[in-house]
């Protein structure tokens, strides 16, 4: 296991020690640092990074505006000299909260805490060195205690709230409700699942048209493409699209 990390802190002391404890610990990864928030927003909005240490008082964008801006938000843990931001911090889902000066063993106690929410998270589909076989049309879904198949071709859209997943079905009435991220689920999903919004994950394959950057799937459900998505989506649009102007 590999915790694919993003550490960001606008003093550079305390960046080289959040770095020099990212490489003492076995299952993070270093994947990023950066002095500045919104520098690290392009690396974050990828959807390829699993935790993020950041500090809260920056002078660009603080901690908690910037996290409370991504759409789909790593695990997160704040570093601070201020302990009153410690609240705040929860409120927006925090694995942990380091009040500095800290040192390596609180940092390893962190570093645990976003290992267990990692592997809660990835629980459905854990891999194994023993898993050779290319899973390449279904996985399988966590609900309560018992574990669903479930086909990518039935896949309609999956719509986030909070911790959990609702992941829409052709046929069903009712979503299948998980506790998972997209940053997770993307993980075990081919390329036509684009995120789309904050909020949505949608199954290209079961589109049935775009209208006016939404898109309107087979059941008459009308999925919208923010800003922030809108990029790669015209992309993903395009590259299968004839009848554009300028085409031979």
């Amino acid at each position: 296991m590999k915790i694919r990390t993003v550490i960001v802190d606008d003093e550079p002391i305390a960046l080289e020690k959040l770095r020099s404890y990212v490489l003492k610990v076995p299952f993070l990864e270093l994947a990023g640092e950066f002095q500045s928030a919104p520098d690290a927003v392009p690396l974050l909005s990828s959807g390829t990074v699993d935790a993020l240490f950041t500090d809260i008082n920056m002078p660009d964008l603080d901690g908690l505006s910037f996290i409370a801006s991504l759409p789909d938000p790593p695990m997160v843990v704040f570093t601070t000299a201020y302990a009153q931001y410690a609240v705040d911090s929860y409120r927006l889902s925090a694995v942990d909260y380091l009040l500095k000066p800290f040192g390596f063993a609180d940092f390893q106690r962190a570093a645990g805490k976003l290992a267990r929410q990692y592997n809660l998270l990835n629980r459905a589909t854990p891999p194994g060195p023993a898993d050779t076989e290319q899973e390449t049309d279904h996985f399988f879904v966590k609900i309560d205690s018992r574990f669903r198949r479930v086909d990518f071709r039935d896949i309609l859209y999956i719509k986030g709230y909070g911790e959990y997943l609702q992941i829409f079905l052709s046929g069903d009435d009712q979503p299948l409700v998980t506790l998972s991220s997209f940053a997770a689920i993307k993980r075990r999903l081919p390329a036509h699942f684009l995120q789309v919004h904050r909020s949505y994950m949608v199954n290209m394959h079961r589109a049935a048209r775009v209208e006016r950057l939404r898109i309107v799937m087979e059941d008459e459900t009308y999925i919208p493409v923010s800003d922030s998505f809108k990029a790669p989506f015209l992309e993903y649009l395009h590259a299968r699209s004839v009848g554009l102007a300028g085409n031979k």
